[in-house]
């Protein structure tokens, strides 16, 4: 007797249905968004260290030469890990108002943990090498990058009302997105005079910290009201 059903439809290949297309699709609470910063960050942050590192066999007056030598890595390696712990803090701010994701907003987030997944890199350059414009107007190009990316999210956020889980207040909207731009600002700018003299870039980092507490005091100093179109 024959096994073979005797409904040929059985055999027929199910009808090929379009998948939507993932701007069409929502992706609920980013909460693996959010881990997968997360951890992008803390590798970031932990490989900054594999650079601080002393040759062994060394005699007393050896290590102390090497270790004066090593105060350009030490202070990269500050600089770069506070930067990270900031953006860090920015992309949880961001994330905070997020009740779904799209594929733009998804897009950006995988292009800013990109460039922080490359501040280790633009790291070293600059700790083995101050003195050459490349090196510094690579990091702090990178270092905008970051904060253009953030202000680019914030923004989508602020224009699709479906994306947020409430509305943004009119002193959370200029003094969040003043925030980024001073970073933005001061980093982009120093990526051009860079080319010119590397040292007078690096000072220039300097003007992020007056500008982030000038930032900081005007905008706890505007009222709070809902942004337009919420």
């Amino acid at each position: 007797m024959s096994s073979v059903p005797e409904d040929p439809s059985a055999f027929v290949a199910p009808s090929r249905e379009r998948l939507p297309a993932a701007s069409a699709m929502a992706v609920g609470p980013p909460v693996r968004l959010l881990a997968l910063s997360d951890g992008i960050y803390a590798i970031a942050m932990t490989l900054l260290v594999l650079d601080l590192s002393l040759p062994e066999g060394l005699d007393s007056a050896e290590f102390h030469r090497e270790l004066r030598a090593m105060i350009p890595q030490f202070l990269a390696y500050g600089l770069s890990f506070t930067l990270l712990v900031g953006f860090w803090q920015d992309q949880r701010r961001i994330h905070m108002l997020v009740r779904q994701a799209d594929e733009g907003f998804i897009r950006l987030t995988a292009l800013g943990l990109g460039a922080v997944a490359l501040v280790p890199f633009p790291t070293s350059m600059l700790s083995d090498y101050t003195d050459e414009p490349v090196a510094v107007a690579l990091y702090s190009a990178v270092i905008a990058a970051i904060d253009l990316i953030h202000l680019a999210q914030f923004t989508l956020l602020c224009r699709r009302p479906r994306l947020r889980t409430r509305a943004v207040p009119r002193r959370l909207l200029w003094g969040f997105s003043a925030e980024l731009g001073s970073t933005i600002l001061v980093f982009g700018t120093a990526a051009i005079i860079a080319l010119f003299d590397p040292t007078v870039a690096m000072y220039s980092w300097l003007a992020l910290i007056p500008l982030k507490i000038a930032v900081g005091r005007a905008s706890r100093g505007r009222p709070v009201r809902p942004a337009a179109g919420d």
